[in-house]
């Protein structure tokens, strides 16, 4: 257990389906940390377009990014593939991205200790982290993940489908002009197209434990 009056910051990024979430929330069980994915930021937005049939004008996006709050996040109907896909479009916009910015900078002032994990996180979000760690994984093995997940919401789904999507999101996250999802320097790489989940869980507890020593020493 670590001391409660440190303070110590990770930020994760990685694409889709590449072991980013997990690895977060295996990080945030073991140490003590508190979690924010933020992914759901943009899918809460999402949901909320969608659910009330509006367009995403700033004034609209305002009003709602200031209602965000932890317990909303955990909404399971946004993990539904419509707000998957409309939240990959509104996170090519600016004014989106600056207003939830506020919520993640917000988020990162009120606790010592805290993760944050999405596609930004370490260029823009925590550029100053004690800790960066950027997931990776095969094209073939992120569809067979994410088709199990979609298979829970339609049986139907298929894998060329779910592995279309995932390279079309890939492509967007790279190369869109808005904080693009980028491997920045100082980060570590961790590749997990062959992990289970118990070694990945020993590669990132081994990863976090040396940079607690390396600031605070043995605690």
């Amino acid at each position: 257990m670590i001391k409660k009056n440190i303070k110590f910051s990770i930020a994760i990024d990685g694409s889709s389906a590449s072991g980013k979430t997990t690895g977060s929330k295996i990080i945030s069980k073991k140490f003590k940390f508190k979690l924010l994915s933020s992914g759901k930021l943009y899918r809460y937005l999402a949901y909320k377009i969608i659910k009330n049939n509006k367009k995403y004008d700033q004034k609209y996006i305002r009003n709602q990014s200031k209602k965000i709050t932890l317990l909303k996040l955990k909404n399971k109907k946004l993990n539904n593939p419509q707000i998957t896909k409309l939240s990959s479009i509104i996170a090519t916009k600016k004014y989106i991205r600056n207003e939830l910015k506020k919520f993640q900078i917000d988020f990162i002032k009120k606790n010592n200790k805290v993760i944050i994990e999405g596609r930004d996180i370490a260029s823009k979000i925590i550029p100053n982290a004690d800790l960066k760690i950027f997931f990776k994984c095969s094209l073939k093995e992120k569809a067979k993940r994410r088709l199990k997940e979609y298979k829970k919401l339609n049986k139907n789904t298929k894998l060329s489908e779910v592995k279309k999507s995932l390279k079309l999101r890939d492509f967007s996250d790279k190369n869109r002009k808005e904080s693009p999802l980028l491997f920045v320097k100082g980060a570590v790489l961790v590749d997990t197209t062959k992990l289970t989940i118990n070694q990945m869980k020993l590669q990132l507890v081994s990863l976090v434990n040396k940079e607690l020593i390396k600031k605070y020493g043995n605690i």
